[in-house]
């Protein structure tokens, strides 16, 4: 079989990048696709990192092609060094999104194709002089970021090119709407409250003029281009109770006050997010009723005397 080739994208990739792209999507959250359109926006510009896209100088992608066909591909960044630029990302270059296909027996030389891409992301970031090199698996759908590790076959590239895990690992769970419960109100007098939040719909529990806890719901995952096959996504954007609110069950009944309104929307799963080493926040989520479905780790750093202090 000839040997793969390194080279930009160019637009006839799109296709099989979507393809690629979306099976790297199916493995972390079920029935979940993406457009071509969403693709090719992403290569563009993130307008949902309203931060820190406009940090971005720079951004390339590139493809590993093989027999006309497209086996890996990544999207780096280099971001500006202005001083209106985070400290965390001031002069730094990212390898964003990495995806490849796995060896198998009828592709036995996949892992040469996907070191080869890396090699060029490296050798890429070197040209710009970045201060650090960082790594992600940031595709544009919803609950993919960090590196899942449902991806061993990209975590094996990091690694074996000088990436490592300096971050924290985060925890992907999901709920069936139609299976939450929707309890009675746990206390006489309690009520919830329907108000615009900072990351959705907030349901807000008062009781006696006192708000005693809150959760939001992002119903915007199920949009045309970010598409769930089976049915439309949401997730949890905040979900908190004051300490000593004394209403047993609270948790539960702000949560069923939001699977409620997900059910008007439309929307059948519910995603959430937690630190993995917060296991009463974990145990929580699971006595809900949401399932893990993925640990991701987020903060891949290469360690290369070659970038620049």
């Amino acid at each position: 079989m000839p040997a793969a080739q390194v080279r930009p994208f160019h637009r006839d990739d799109r296709d099989q990048l979507t393809e690629l792209v979306n099976a790297h999507v199916a493995a972390v959250v079920p029935g979940v696709s993406v457009s071509v359109n969403t693709v090719l926006g992403h290569l563009e510009r993130r307008p949902d990192e309203f931060v820190v896209d406009p940090w971005v100088a720079e951004r390339v992608t590139l493809v590993a092609e093989q027999r006309s066909s497209v086996v890996a591909a990544a999207h780096l960044l280099r971001y500006r060094d202005g001083a209106d630029v985070g400290p965390d990302h001031r002069g730094a270059g990212a390898v964003e999104w990495f995806v490849a296909h796995p060896a198998a027996p009828f592709r036995p030389d996949a892992d040469e194709a996907a070191d080869l891409l890396m090699g060029a992301c490296l050798a890429r970031l070197a040209r710009w002089g970045v201060r650090m090199r960082e790594a992600d698996g940031a595709l544009p759908a919803p609950a993919v970021y960090g590196l899942p590790r449902t991806w061993p076959h990209v975590r094996a590239v990091y690694e074996r090119h000088g990436f490592r895990h300096e971050g924290h690992t985060e925890v992907v769970l999901l709920a069936a709407v139609a299976d939450l419960p929707v309890p009675e109100a746990p206390h006489p007098g309690l009520s919830a409250v329907r108000t615009l939040g900072a990351c959705g719909t907030r349901f807000t529990a008062r009781l006696d003029g006192r708000d005693l806890g809150h959760i939001e719901v992002d119903t915007s995952l199920g949009r045309p281009e970010r598409q769930a096959r089976n049915g439309s996504l949401a997730d949890v954007g905040d979900f908190r109770t004051a300490p000593g609110h004394g209403v047993d069950g609270l948790d539960a009944w702000l949560l069923g006050r939001a699977a409620r309104w997900l059910r008007l929307a439309g929307a059948d799963r519910l995603l959430t997010y937690e630190d993995a080493h917060d296991t009463a926040a974990l145990a929580r989520a699971q006595r809900l009723g949401f399932t893990e479905l993925v640990r991701t780790d987020r903060g891949w750093r290469h360690r290369d005397a070659t970038a620049r202090p």
